[in-house]
């Protein structure tokens, strides 16, 4: 699970996330919902261990992000809809690279390794150059890649950034099924129908700072709006008052 108090980002000229706590359960989707700019990337990034916060601390599957923020990395599949693979290697390739890099016996990884290609329907594509992929296959390569730890933790920035409608169809599927088989996923989105659709709490997020979480029938519910559109719009006159 995921469970964060209190996590700040301080930089030289700005602070990008501001003291938000927050928690996943096993078998659970919460989306961090925001606009681009919201501090969405940062916090993540911070749950994954990828960046060390300024101050607060995190437990991610297990793992302190104040004392083993490297340890993090190996429980946590992390995705970011705009990293880029790298152009000359496979899919196959980078699975296999990412199997070797999580110690896994020849056999296991070879197990793996068509399971995965199986699970992300990568067949027809996995032995092709990541610089000739769509960008929904290089989204299935990034989530195989992703599921190659075994992780117990799902973290997922902007996963459908760039994915037209029926493109993300498949991610939404994935998304579930983690839920279902008991993973903690912490989804960032500026898309309200993916939170909608997806996410059993949420958490408004805006210029670093949380403005209300729960489910989405709750966040509405507070202040009395139909929407999660109108929930967080309503928030925004209440930040310059």
């Amino acid at each position: 699970m995921i469970e964060a108090k209190e996590l700040t980002k301080n930089y030289p000229t700005s602070t990008a996330v501001r003291g938000v706590s927050l928690h996943v359960r096993p078998g659970e989707v919460v989306g961090v919902v925001g606009p681009h700019g919201a501090g969405k990337t940062t916090l993540l990034r911070m749950l994954a261990g990828l960046l060390a916060p300024s101050s607060g601390e995190a437990n991610v599957a297990g793992v302190s992000t104040a004392t083993q923020p490297f340890r993090i990395k190996s429980r946590v599949g992390f995705v970011s809809g705009d990293v880029p693979l790298p152009p000359h290697p496979t899919p196959r390739e980078l699975l296999i690279q990412q199997g070797q890099l999580q110690g896994l016996s020849e056999e296991v990884l070879a197990r793996r390794l068509e399971d995965l290609i199986n699970t992300f329907e990568m067949e027809r594509f996995a032995a092709l150059p990541c610089a000739t992929l769509t960008a929904e296959q290089r989204q299935r390569t990034n989530l195989a890649c992703a599921f190659m730890k075994d992780p117990a933790v799902l973290i997922l920035d902007e996963p459908t950034l760039s994915l037209d409608m029926l493109s993300a169809r498949f991610l939404h599927i994935t998304i579930r099924a983690a839920r279902e088989a008991g993973l903690s996923v912490l989804l960032s989105t500026s898309a309200l129908g993916d939170a909608e659709s997806l996410c059993d709490r949420v958490v408004l997020l805006h210029r670093g700072t949380v403005l209300d979480q729960g489910t989405i029938p709750e966040v509405c519910g507070h202040i009395g709006v139909r929407s999660l559109s109108d929930a967080f719009l309503w928030h925004l006159p209440q930040l310059s008052a």
